[in-house]
């Protein structure tokens, strides 16, 4: 193993399709970018197109061919099509198992013995296909800036890669679930007739500053970890606080009492794995310990 593979294999597993053909397969990976202009007002698009000149020269190499690349307004795709008999497609095939898309990927236990720069690397390309910081993303103080990975109906990655993130001593800071007793916990959105509201993406939430081991390749989204995990850290540090006392903390560390949420009629929708589903909960806590993202397993 090696780092650009691992990063390649964190880009399939965070944002990939997979179309296998009888002798050859193709691999598709989308960028996506919601909002056009970056924190600066920059094009995204651009800051994009000047990232895939670096992914090029990182993964082209590797892969032995060149990358096919499009782009629209709101998302961008990196392709590739190599014979299934080519060592590199075998590796990629035997690593994703009989996964068609990031929808139904697991990551292989294989990814928990890499060495820990090839684990960053991993969750390096994870995250720039699945990854958002903006200034928005605060918790409670303007400051306190996160790093979202959105992982959409995929409940078993999200316990992947936080247990991955655990392996390099990374916490994560909360994982709003797309639960009904997390989403619609007080049944606003049951109430007004919207029974599904709570079927969206999975969002897992990184202090800034603890996501800074990891980074970004994304030009754009690099350049606002720095910011932010460096305003963090002042903001942090101006209240007289020390930074890694209140961001470097795992849930299993931490206390406090749940708020008591209503039942959801909700609970036992298919959407829900069967390992949670009709189970009530009132944290998200207990939902990643059912799941398998806990302290020791």
């Amino acid at each position: 193993m090696n780092r650009e593979m691992s990063y390649l294999l964190g880009l399939i597993c965070g944002n990939g399709e997979i179309k296998r053909g009888a002798s050859e397969t193709t691999v598709s990976i989308e960028i996506p970018h919601k909002k056009l202009a970056t924190e600066n007002n920059n094009d995204v698009r651009i800051y994009v197109r000047a990232s895939i000149t670096d992914i090029r020269a990182v993964l082209e190499p590797l892969i032995g061919t060149g990358l096919s690349f499009t782009q629209q307004d709101n998302y961008s795709i990196i392709s590739f099509t190599k014979p299934n008999n080519e060592y590199l497609m075998r590796e990629i095939l035997r690593y994703i198992g009989n996964a068609i898309s990031h929808e139904n990927i697991r990551i292989n236990d294989e990814v928990f013995d890499f060495t820990r720069d090839e684990k960053l690397s991993f969750l390096q390309g994870f995250a720039d296909v699945t990854g958002y910081i903006r200034r928005s993303n605060y918790f409670f103080k303007k400051y306190m800036h996160r790093v979202y990975l959105e992982v959409p109906h995929n409940w078993y990655l999200v316990t992947d890669v936080c247990r991955l993130l655990k392996e390099v001593n990374i916490p994560v800071q909360v994982i709003d679930w797309a639960h009904p007793n997390m989403r619609d916990g007080n049944l606003v959105k049951f109430n007004e007739g919207k029974p599904d509201f709570w079927k969206k993406e999975h969002q897992i939430k990184i202090w800034a500053n603890e996501f800074l081991p990891i980074g970004f390749a994304v030009l754009h989204k690099k350049e606002a970890l720095e910011i932010f995990a460096k305003e963090l850290t002042e903001g942090i540090e101006g209240e007289g606080k020390e930074v890694e006392e209140l961001t470097h903390r795992f849930y299993w560390e931490s206390n406090g009492k749940n708020k008591l949420k209503p039942n959801h009629p909700s609970e036992n929708d298919e959407f829900i794995p069967t390992e949670i589903r009709g189970k009530h909960y009132d944290s998200w806590k207990d939902i990643a310990f059912d799941l398998g993202y806990k302290e020791h397993i």
